[in-house]
């Protein structure tokens, strides 16, 4: 029998395939027999024992680890797994604490630095929070955008099994001014259709959306219940987009918006800039706000 990093216990093919449903950890990594079992056996939070893995492996005359083995998947990817699977399923829910690292050394038998490193991960790829002090997250799901497109978030969120709801902040036409006279291709004293709306998912504030239209593209727009249809999706059916400008940036949310999404000042947010063209001209320009830690943007060619 070989032994890696840790004691082995010796088993036969009999034992091994009749490892108990419930108990103590029986060992800590890896557990070989001679007849070609190799296990690596867990303890979940319920006292579960469960094998990670469970794979044949041939024994070479001297005793060897086969090469196969020294291929096998790493022990942090492994953890990444066993975490992921928990959160993916619900059996741990968005917010929920996450084993600490010392809590994984002693429950699932790998090194701290192995933990560090799966929870590092996890929190790099968006699965979890890491808060100084306090411990490691389930993550609010991102929502994810292709930023070549003009998305109706509200079909976004109903794509992903949620559902939409908007707050209207404000809803009034504007003298424009000469900045936005320039962006929206108008004259100063031309007056401009404002509105800002607050756009949540099952509840959850997902983004602030401060327009400006040009009445010009779009003359009942202040007549809208953009209660029952997004200001995206009412200007696309009666102005169709020929050309977008976009620009994205990270920023800190000023104090009013940070109370409309719910989330500390020191909060980055995605900020998406848009200008949206008919064939008329320029329909409108808006800023998309969006909490750092509950959207993504990616883009594909």
């Amino acid at each position: 029998m070989w032994g890696w990093q840790a004691s082995c216990i010796r088993c036969s093919p009999a034992n091994a395939r009749g490892l108990p449903a419930t108990g103590r950890l029986i060992s800590r990594y890896v557990c070989l027999s001679t007849t070609s079992w190799l296990w690596i056996v867990t303890q979940n939070f319920s006292g579960n024992v469960m094998p990670l893995v469970q794979k044949d492996a041939e024994i070479g005359q001297e005793g060897h680890p086969p090469a196969t083995l020294l291929s096998a998947t790493p022990l942090y990817v492994k953890l990444k797994d066993y975490v992921r699977s928990r959160v993916e399923t619900g059996e741990w829910k968005i917010g929920q604490r996450v084993p600490s690292e010392n809590e994984l050394v002693g429950i699932l038998g790998v090194s701290r630095m192995t933990a560090n490193r799966a929870l590092r991960e996890l929190a790099d790829e968006g699965l979890v929070v890491r808060l100084r002090g306090k411990g490691s997250f389930v993550a609010t799901r991102k929502r994810t955008s292709q930023f070549q497109s003009v998305p109706n978030i509200a079909d976004e969120i109903r794509r992903n099994g949620g559902i939409h709801s908007a707050r209207v902040i404000l809803l009034q036409m504007e003298a424009c001014g000469e900045e936005l006279a320039e962006a929206l291709g108008v004259s100063p004293a031309d007056p401009v259709a404002h509105s800002i709306i607050m756009h949540a998912e099952d509840g959850l504030p997902m983004q602030i959306e401060d327009r400006f239209v040009n009445p010009g593209c779009a003359p009942d727009y202040l007549y809208q219940d953009f209660n029952a249809v997004t200001p995206n999706g009412y200007l696309t059916e009666v102005a169709p987009i020929v050309k977008a400008e976009q620009h994205i940036e990270s920023v800190n949310a000023q104090a009013w918006e940070c109370k409309l999404l719910a989330i500390p000042k020191s909060e980055p947010c995605l900020l998406v800039r848009r200008r949206t063209w008919s064939v008329d001209g320029i329909v409108s320009s808006v800023r998309l706000l969006y909490p750092g830690s509950r959207y993504r943007l990616y883009s594909s060619t």
